[in-house]
């Protein structure tokens, strides 16, 4: 348990560390491309080291029991982060060539909240924390939960310096939080669009379902049907 901990306080630390504090002094000394090498070096190590210690830790009682009311909870809920991240997977402003132009309208999941990717993954951590309540298994989902969040939080800081006008406009029009913004009548909920609904579910299908030959136990609705 204590090796998870330590994988997990290090992969998370040293991407914030890297993408943050020291990517300027990195960059200085050897440049984009080796700053690129460094850290994707130090993220393999370090998410090969969490994978290990995860795979390798003794299983443990769970937490707390699990039915079919947390099932269908979790199920639900890794749709909707399903269609999040499917969703903003086009026309998202965060991205360095959306961002060229004037600032959009807030459509589709975005309207939900400008960082719709990352609380996909914080979902996804959530879930599995509400239906495999192991320790370690929950120490990994609040090491992705921890890493979406306040890395979609850093992102909105190093936008506001790097595109203060496009940027402060963008978070002037959405919400951090999620229906924050559709709450506040800064944006209206429409359409969110068959690349996010039909690809979301597919995803949320084949991901779920995918647990049965890699798991060894069904999972969403496969729970229920196989």
């Amino acid at each position: 348990m204590g090796n998870v901990v330590a994988a997990a306080l290090a992969f998370v630390g040293t991407h914030f560390l890297l993408s943050h504090p020291l990517r300027r002094p990195i960059v200085g000394a050897v440049g984009e491309r080796g700053f690129l090498g460094i850290y994707s070096l130090v993220a393999a190590v370090t998410l090969g080291w969490l994978a290990l210690a995860y795979r390798t830790a003794p299983p443990a009682v769970p937490l707390w029991p699990v039915g079919d009311i947390l099932w269908a909870i979790g199920t639900l809920l890794m749709l909707a982060g399903a269609i999040l991240f499917m969703g903003s997977l086009i026309r998202n402003p965060a991205l360095p060539q959306a961002a060229a132009g004037s600032v959009p309208e807030a459509r589709g999941v975005f309207a939900i909240t400008r960082h719709p990717m990352m609380w996909g993954f914080a979902l996804w951590g959530v879930v599995h924390i509400l239906v495999f309540p192991d320790p370690s298994n929950i120490v990994l989902a609040l090491a992705i939960i921890v890493l979406a969040l306040v890395g979609a939080h850093l992102q909105d800081r190093k936008k506001e310096r790097l595109q203060p006008d496009f940027w402060r406009e963008w978070e002037r029009r959405t919400s951090y939080w999620p229906f924050a913004a559709i709450a506040g009548g800064r944006a209206r909920m429409g359409k969110i669009g068959m690349h996010a609904l039909a690809g979301g579910t597919v995803v949320w299908l084949a991901a779920s379902w995918a647990h049965i030959p890699l798991a060894g136990w069904p999972a969403g609705i496969w729970r229920w049907i196989a």
